[in-house]
């Protein structure tokens, strides 16, 4: 099982979102790596649900619900979207500072390439953040 990373703004969409409405499509993406990457994304696959711009912080934890479909939202009609829904929340949200303060967070995509809106992360990193998040 592959593990993810998936950023959105609170404002535009939040972890709150994602409870109330239990599951969603994952659209609009458009960078070519970040659809390769949901284009990979398998059915129950885990996912960290980050808030970017306000908050900046890992929240909670979704599951890959449906695996890559066609964007109904992409006009172009290339790009791909996949279905989440919400398992659980951090106890403690895992601020960027926090992640990017620790050392051995130091090659993973949210550090090295922090505006990507879908990443993959490391086994021993998704372990860390969660025990970090008091999971």
């Amino acid at each position: 099982m592959a593990r993810w990373l998936v950023k959105s703004e609170p404002a535009k969409y939040s972890w709150d979102d994602l409870v109330r409405d239990g599951r969603t499509e994952w659209d609009g993406v458009r960078n070519p790596m970040a659809q390769g990457h949901l284009k990979a994304m398998r059915n129950g696959d885990l996912v960290f649900y980050y808030h970017s711009n306000e908050g900046k912080d890992i929240v909670g934890i979704a599951e890959v619900v449906k695996e890559s479909y066609p964007d109904d939202t992409d006009p172009k009609g290339r790009s791909l979207m996949v279905d989440l829904k919400a398992v659980k929340p951090f106890p403690t949200p895992v601020t960027l500072s926090a992640i990017k303060s620790d050392g051995r967070f130091a090659t993973i995509p949210l550090v090295t390439n922090s505006r990507l809106s879908v990443q993959p992360v490391p086994d021993e990193a998704w372990d860390a953040i969660c025990k970090l998040g008091g999971l």
